[in-house]
């Protein structure tokens, strides 16, 4: 039975070697379970905790610049976004102003329509230069994506059920982007 317990114990000692410890503190070995833990072992995760700490605050403050720098910049954006738009429109005021000089001083019908059509088809080509495409709804099948309904009409052909009999107000693209539903009457 001696025997037995001895070996055991040689058993225990030889895993418990292998690991590095020594569960038994009257036994020889490298490191004892039961010892405090070492003063520079705590101080070492202090300053750990001191470092991680510190970047952390770095990178609150960082983040809190960014989100102060970014609404400034897209604040100072959306006042000057149309300031191209603007611009190339002030084109069209100036043919505005000269067509207004030239109804008060002309008699001429023919004349005034002329000027005043001019003056419109320069507005719709720089707007177009700008991405802006009308949309075109008469006779299309109604979307709601599209099309908002202003009301519905009885129409006497049934091919025209479901389509878009009237504009009432022209719908239109930015850039391909919906920016106005036109507003429609459908035949019902």
């Amino acid at each position: 039975m001696a025997e037995k317990e001895t070996l055991e114990n040689t058993q225990d000692t030889v895993e418990n070697a292998e690991t590095g410890i020594n569960t038994d503190e009257n036994a020889a070995g490298s490191t004892h379970l039961n010892e405090p833990v070492a003063e520079n072992e705590t101080e070492k995760l202090k300053a750990e905790v001191a470092e991680q700490k510190d970047k952390y605050l770095r990178l609150m403050a960082e983040f809190e610049n960014f989100k102060r720098r970014t609404s400034k910049e897209r604040l100072e954006l959306m006042q000057t976004a149309g300031k191209e738009v603007i611009v190339s429109l002030l084109d069209v005021l100036d043919d505005c102003d000269r067509a207004e000089k030239q109804m008060a001083k002309t008699e001429d019908v023919n004349q005034i329509k002329e000027g005043i059509q001019l003056v419109f088809n320069k507005l719709k080509t720089t707007l177009q230069a700008k991405g802006l495409k009308p949309m075109e709804s008469i006779r299309a099948d109604f979307d709601v994506e599209l099309h908002e309904a202003i009301t519905e009409v009885p129409v006497p052909d049934e091919t025209l059920k479901g389509k878009v009999i009237d504009e009432v107000q022209k719908g239109y693209y930015l850039n391909d982007k919906i920016i106005r539903f036109a507003k429609v009457v459908v035949g019902k």
